[in-house]
């Protein structure tokens, strides 16, 4: 089954450090865990039209969290990290975030 650009980007990441690295044009994004590098770039260039220069990925694990007295743990995902190529246009969906 071939994955759709939906599946494969999950959501942005909105915090305090991936706003000062969209100066630089690196975007931070939640992805789906068994995206390759290759299919997360392709997805953010054909959902935001532009040009990816690179991917870096990070999987995090899940914290151990303990609710009375069930223990257990939070999900693991998968982070990447895009950066843009120097010619190729700012995501749209970021410019007002700014």
């Amino acid at each position: 089954m071939e994955k759709m650009i939906q599946d494969i980007i999950i959501s942005p990441i909105i915090t305090e450090s991936s706003m000062d690295m969209m100066q630089n044009k690196k975007y931070v994004f939640k992805v789906m865990r068994s995206a390759t590098k290759p299919e997360i770039a392709e997805a953010v260039e054909k959902m935001f039209d532009v040009k990816v220069k690179s991917v870096n990925t990070l999987n995090v694990k899940g914290k151990q969290r303990r609710v009375r007295y069930q223990q257990g743990y939070t999900a693991a995902w998968k982070k990447a990290f895009v950066t843009l190529t120097e010619d190729s246009k700012t995501i749209a969906f970021f410019d007002g975030l700014n």
